[in-house]
């Protein structure tokens, strides 16, 4: 018999609001064919919310659970603003957050599993989990934006929890794509060059080689900065970047989810 796991049978559960052991049985039959054990299920009466299931989800929150040291982050997605924005979907994407935090991986998707087809058929929307993550550091700040459409955690090697704060509310503004200058692939720089070449290509006769050569590496400097966290210019201060505000605290994780 093929083995199912709990994440099947949770993502089953969200799909058809039936029950965990009904999900699980579905799946044994099925041999762990979600379709199939979907079809059981609807001849038996049990897949509640399964016309919902493929409505598109472009709505939802971010929703972080953190004691400062270690953050959960779940993305909940649902089908309309209306009900993203609703207390009992709020409390369901919090609860879940926290339960991540305190429960892992494992835990998480056990309550999942029940709180999702809940949340389904209570808000009547195709509701389901997106992304989630857990990241921990000795000093851990979090931000998520008034709408709940971006969730962004930052961990540090030392310094404060507002700094940490800070630097988590300059990339919900800012939206860095890596950590450190350095963290820039090489693969991306690359295609830069090519566009910088095509943009230089009237100055190809009239600048030396070498010269030409420096100005690459200049772009290039400059595009690796713009696009790290502790080089771009802090938003609350811009005189001085996000790595001199964290004076001498080394960025060891950074997230940012966003929809």
């Amino acid at each position: 018999m093929t083995t199912i796991s709990a994440s099947q049978v949770a993502q089953l559960r969200a799909r058809t609001g039936a029950g965990i052991l009904e999900s699980k049985k579905a799946l044994e039959e099925a041999n762990g064919d979600e379709s199939m054990a979907i079809d059981i299920l609807r001849k038996k009466g049990k897949a509640q919310a399964i016309k919902k299931a493929d409505r598109m989800q472009s709505e939802g929150g971010i929703f972080i659970a953190t004691d400062g040291k270690k953050a959960a982050v779940v993305m909940l997605k649902c089908e309309t603003d209306f009900v993203g924005r609703s207390d009992n979907f709020v409390k369901v994407g919090q609860m879940l957050a926290q339960a991540l935090h305190d429960k892992g991986p494992e835990g998480f998707e056990t309550v999942a599993g029940e709180k999702v087809p809940a949340a389904v058929l209570e808000l009547g929307e195709n509701i389901s989990v997106g992304e989630t993550a857990m990241l921990s550091a000795p000093v851990i700040g979090t931000y998520v934006h008034s709408n709940r459409k971006i969730g962004v955690v930052i961990g540090l090697s030392k310094g404060t929890k507002d700094q940490a704060v800070d630097a988590a509310m300059h990339a919900a503004a800012m939206s860095p794509m890596y950590k450190m200058p350095e963290h820039v692939p090489t693969e991306l720089i690359a295609k830069e060059r090519e566009i910088w070449k095509e943009q230089m290509a009237k100055d190809a006769g009239k600048k030396p080689p070498e010269i030409l050569e420096k100005i690459m590496l200049g772009k290039e400097k400059k595009f690796r900065e713009e696009n790290a966290l502790v080089t771009q210019a802090f938003v609350k201060d811009p005189s001085r970047t996000v790595g001199h505000m964290l004076d001498g605290a080394e960025v060891t994780e950074y997230l940012r989810v966003a929809f």
